[in-house]
């Protein structure tokens, strides 16, 4: 079971460490450094320093190398460090050995990821599909993370399978991956059922990168109040509301946020919870265009979406936050009729990247919503044409 009596009472003091590797750029690990702060702060860390080294690949025994492991061990001495977070994926073996270099807790993306999950998980559904990535996540570093998770006073990275009774036999853990695989197979057929009742209802799946506002638009979309919060993972479980524009109902729902590094066993097991992206007639992919990587982020979740297959479906792109975008792309000075030249060059761009299906908003201040709405209504009813063309009550 996850183990829910752990929550952090105080931030932790966490370092970053991050490896510049091949295709990389020190600006692209600093931006990869930047969500990782930021999935540690969601976590309830707070970042002291980042570590970063440029290798030709990864130490096999501790990652980094003997001379940037000393500097990091240093450091950790100095200034009361409680947990280093590493960047990339970390082998048993290798946790194993920097926590006996460090003398502290060593955990990677990955292990973080799934602690934020593990915390954010409130249904039957979303604790057997993080319970169930955790196993899996574990299963082939056994021989170092049952002493990582033995360990006393919870925290980051300690919320998992494991922590009352250490388990070394490897056919337990494969026992219990097997029984929570056939729990979520029930679970899936119930939520499948469900998914039946709703009728020919046209069906509507907000997509997109996590933290980009999916939940706000959700709420202003539908006049309905879902969980939103300025931290990655808000939403875990899918939430479907009707709506109704017009007086044609549809289904909206919205789903999970993607990131990049997204552990493969947490995609998995999230599958079932992502189901509503592969049965949804048309994606509203929410794009956070006021972040600096915000193209490097639309395709992470074009990659996932086609890992889903579900790329090819009827997609509207909504680029939110422009209110956040214009505050950081234009100066004071500038003048209005060059402001305007900027926007409709950008507007141009993503219009004949997309085949003219692009939105610019700001949800928060609810700029060009009504435009937004009249997008997905035409495109409803497009559809409800084509399928459903004897409901033409639904039509105009």
């Amino acid at each position: 079971m996850i183990d829910k009596k752990n929550t952090i009472q105080k931030e932790e003091r966490a370092v970053l460490v991050g490896m510049v590797q091949k295709d990389q750029t020190e600006t692209q690990l600093q931006e990869y450094l930047d969500e990782l702060a930021f999935l540690a702060e969601t976590a309830g860390a707070v970042t002291v320093k980042r570590f970063t080294q440029k290798l030709p690949h990864p130490d096999s025994r501790t990652f980094v190398g003997k001379g940037k492991l000393e500097e990091i061990s240093a450091f950790v001495k100095l200034k009361d460090i409680r947990i280093v977070i590493f960047d990339d994926e970390l082998t048993g073996a290798q946790i194993n050995n920097l926590e006996k270099e460090l003398g502290i807790k060593v955990i990677d993306r990955s292990d973080l990821i799934l602690d934020i999950f593990a915390r954010r998980a409130k249904t039957a559904q979303a604790r057997a599909q993080v319970e169930l990535a955790q196993y899996q996540y574990i299963l082939p570093r056994l021989r170092g993370m049952w002493k990582h998770l033995e360990r006393l006073g919870g925290g980051i990275g300690t919320r998992g399978p494991g922590e009352s009774e250490i388990e070394t036999d490897r056919r337990i853990v494969r026992d219990k991956i097997s029984l929570l695989r056939k729990k979520l197979a029930e679970i899936d057929k119930q939520a499948f059922t469900q998914r039946k009742d709703r009728g020919e209802f046209i069906r509507v799946s907000l997509v997109g990168y996590t933290n980009v506002g999916k939940s706000t638009l959700m709420n202003l979309l539908s006049k309905r109040d879902v969980f939103a919060e300025n931290k990655l993972f808000a939403t875990l479980d899918t939430t479907t509301s009707k709506v109704v524009f017009e007086n044609t109902p549809f289904l909206l729902s919205d789903t999970v946020g993607f990131i990049r590094k997204l552990p493969h066993h947490l995609v998995e097991s999230f599958k079932s919870t992502l189901d509503e992206v592969r049965e949804a007639d048309i994606l509203l992919h929410v794009v956070d265009i006021s972040h600096p990587a915000y193209e490097e982020q639309l395709g992470v979740v074009n990659k996932t979406l086609q890992d889903l297959q579900a790329f090819d479906k009827p997609t509207i792109t909504i680029f939110n936050k422009m209110d956040l975008y214009e505050k950081n792309t234009f100066d004071e000075w500038l003048e209005e009729s060059t402001k305007k030249e900027i926007l409709e060059d950008l507007r141009d761009r993503w219009n004949n990247e997309t085949g003219g299906n692009a939105v610019f908003i700001s949800a928060l201040e609810r700029k060009n919503i009504d435009e937004l709405r009249n997008t997905i209504l035409q495109k409803v009813r497009e559809l409800y044409r084509i399928r459903y063309p004897y409901k033409s009550e639904f039509l105009y």
